[in-house]
């Protein structure tokens, strides 16, 4: 391998503090500060039944979701999208989401937030308030 080329960055979820602003345990595993990603960033969430991850959009970002386990509604602009283990869903930039497991099981799904906002604080908007405002997401950006 030449000196050039870098190794593959790998990150364990076990390794990630959880993020519990927006409800469920959000966890940001592949970022520009984590791995030094450079054209979005790849995460995990886990929602018990009941748990809701608040309603917000993404002003520069599409949002690739891909259900592990379980199921969910995905209210997208307003309108229920259910969403079962084994299928993906693509919300667009500039729409409004809201993810809800009324599963009696837990959900987990993998997302894909890209390209990234200009900077960090611009690429995510909430629309209703948040079960934990007093977390501090994640930083994702460079």
């Amino acid at each position: 391998m030449a000196e050039t080329e870098a190794l593959a960055a790998r990150v364990a979820l076990v390794d990630v503090a959880p993020s519990r602003r927006q409800g469920g345990s959000t966890r940001a595993l592949l970022t520009p500060a984590s791995v030094g990603a450079t054209s979005g960033f790849l995460g995990h969430l886990e929602l018990a039944p009941g748990e809701v991850v608040t309603e917000h959009y993404h002003p520069f970002s599409d949002k690739y979701l891909y259900l592990i386990e379980g199921s969910a509604v995905i209210r997208v602009n307003g309108e229920e999208v259910p969403l079962h283990s084994d299928e993906a869903l693509l919300i667009t930039r500039g729409q409004r989401n809201r993810i809800e497991n009324r599963g009696s099981g837990v959900m987990r799904a993998v997302f894909h937030v890209a390209p990234l906002a200009p900077r960090p604080e611009l690429g995510h908007v909430d629309t209703e308030p948040v079960p934990d405002p007093g977390c501090v997401p994640p930083r994702v950006g460079g």
